[in-house]
C-alpha cells in the first residue's frame, strides 16, 4: 500500500483501485478506508484513491493525538494531492468524511475541481438533525420485521436512555436492507481508533459560519446523494446540506440507507459517474 508523509511527518497509507481520471475518497468514522471498497463498481470508471485517515487502518498513530480534530485533517488530503501531483482534484466524501471536504473546499478552493458528497455529516457547517427527523426517517421501515425492537432503541436514545444494545440495535436503520451483506459492510464501516473518534469534533474542529461563507463562494459542482431511508444522515439535513453552494445537484437514492452503493449499486454507480464525468 503507498503511503506519503503528512504536514506534521505522519506517514499516511491510501489505496488505489480502478482506472480513469483519479478521485480522492475520504471515509466517514473516522475510520480507514476499506469498507468503501469500490464503491458499487464505480472504480470501472474512475481510479479511487481511498485515504485512510490518520491513526486508521495503514495509517501511522499521530504523535499529536490533537491532530485528530476534523480541521486538522484538512491538510493531510492536501499533502495528498501534492503527492500525487495533481494540480486539481475531484473530492468524493463518505459521512463523517463530507466535515473534512467541506473545510478543504473552504480553505483550498481553487483546488478542487468537483466535490461529491454521500449521505453527507452537517456538522461542519452546523446543520442540526432533530430527534423528530431521525424519528420521521425511521417510521418510514415500519413495515420490517426488526422494526419494532430497532425503534424501541431509537427512542431511548432519543431519550438519552440508552444501553449499550441499543446502539447495535438501530443499525438496520442505516441500510436500505438487513441482510448479509448489509451486516458485513456496517461492520466494517465501524471505527477501531475511539480517540481519533473523540477528538474528531473536539473544541475548534468546525467553524459553521466561516465554512458556510466559503462554500457560498464555491464554484466547484456539487453533488450531494442522500440515501431515502437514511437515518445517520436524512434526506432533509442533505437538502439544507445542497442549499449552501450555489452550484450544487441534489439526488435522494429511493430505498438507499447509508450506504447507497450497497443499496443498488447500479443506481448509484450511473448517478456518481455521470457527475464525475
Amino acid at each position: 500500500m503507498p503511503t506519503f508523509s503528512a504536514p506534521d511527518g505522519t506517514q499516511l497509507a491510501y489505496r488505489v483501485g480502478g482506472d480513469g481520471d483519479p478521485v480522492i475518497c475520504l471515509p466517514g468514522g473516522p475510520t480507514d478506508s476499506s469498507y468503501l471498497g469500490e464503491l458499487g463498481d464505480l472504480s470501472r470508471h474512475r481510479r479511487l484513491i481511498r485515504l485512510d485517515l490518520r491513526g486508521t487502518g495503514r495509517s501511522a498513530i499521530p504523535e499529536d493525538t490533537t491532530s485528530y480534530r476534523c480541521d486538522r485533517l484538512v491538510d493531510d488530503v492536501e499533502a495528498l494531492r501534492e503527492h500525487l501531483g495533481l494540480p486539481r482534484i475531484d473530492v468524493l466524501a463518505h459521512c463523517a468524511g463530507a466535515n473534512v471536504a467541506a473545510q478543504y473546499v473552504a480553505r483550498y478552493p481553487a483546488n478542487v475541481s468537483k466535490l461529491t458528497l454521500i449521505t453527507p455529516s452537517t456538522r461542519a457547517v452546523g446543520i442540526t438533525i432533530t430527534a423528530e427527523t431521525r424519528r420521521e426517517t425511521a417510521q418510514l421501515r415500519k413495515n420490517e420485521p426488526w422494526f419494532p425492537a430497532a425503534f424501541a432503541a431509537l427512542e431511548a436514545i432519543s431519550a438519552g436512555k440508552a444501553k449499550d444494545d441499543d446502539w447495535q440495535a438501530i443499525a438496520p436503520f442505516f441500510c436500505g436492507r438487513w441482510d448479509a451483506a448489509a451486516k458485513d459492510l456496517h461492520a466494517a464501516s465501524q471505527p477501531t481508533n475511539m480517540e481519533a473518534v473523540s477528538l474528531f469534533g473536539s473544541d475548534g474542529a468546525f467553524d459553521p459560519e466561516t465554512t458556510r461563507s466559503a462554500l457560498a463562494a464555491c464554484q466547484a459542482p456539487v453533488l450531494l446523494l442522500a440515501g431515502e431511508f437514511d437515518l445517520n444522515s436524512p434526506p432533509q439535513s442533505t437538502v439544507e446540506f445542497a442549499g449552501l453552494f450555489p452550484n450544487a445537484e441534489l439526488v435522494v437514492q429511493p430505498g438507499a440507507g447509508h450506504y447507497p452503493w450497497l443499496d443498488d449499486a447500479d443506481q448509484f454507480v450511473a448517478t456518481t459517474a455521470a457527475f464525475l464525468r
